[in-house]
């Protein structure tokens, strides 16, 4: 259930639907929704991690899931939860569930680290001509991304 915070009707909404699942001694999962990123900000990440692939022939899914979220952001994308019947377990954040800011950083961190352990330069969000060229390669070289 979603409840708007910044109203007194959405307040009560939510303190009543606390109260019963208090009431009724319900498990619950409480998630702050917060501005997600941005459009041009789901572009960017997708041309370098395209990039990435390009220059290292690894699929996309892959770079996205290990490299850049497991290796390089784990303090944004990994955390434990405890589960009936394995125990503790990591779970890897989807990238819908990130803020601006927290997707700025984790894209930070994957460029450091591409050109710092693989030698690979990733263009910044403002470097049009190379993003571009990216764009075409990655036309060229859909069927092995």
């Amino acid at each position: 259930m979603y409840f708007d915070l910044t109203t007194e009707t959405g307040v009560k909404s939510f303190l009543t639907r606390v109260q019963f699942l208090i009431d009724k001694q319900k498990k619950v999962d409480l998630t702050e929704k917060r501005e997600k990123r941005t459009l041009s900000q789901n572009n960017y990440l997708h041309l370098i991690l395209s990039w990435f692939c390009i220059e290292t022939g690894n699929q996309l899914e892959f770079v996205k899931q290990e490299y850049f979220k497991r290796l390089c952001n784990p303090d944004i994308f990994l955390f434990d939860r405890d589960d009936d019947y394995l125990g503790k377990v990591t779970i890897i954040r989807s990238s819908k569930d990130i803020d601006t800011k927290q997707m700025t950083d984790a894209i930070d961190k994957f460029r450091n680290w591409s050109v710092r352990e693989a030698g690979i330069y990733l263009p910044e969000a403002n470097e049009d001509k190379f993003l571009e060229d990216i764009q075409e390669e990655m036309s060229r070289q859909r069927q092995w991304l």
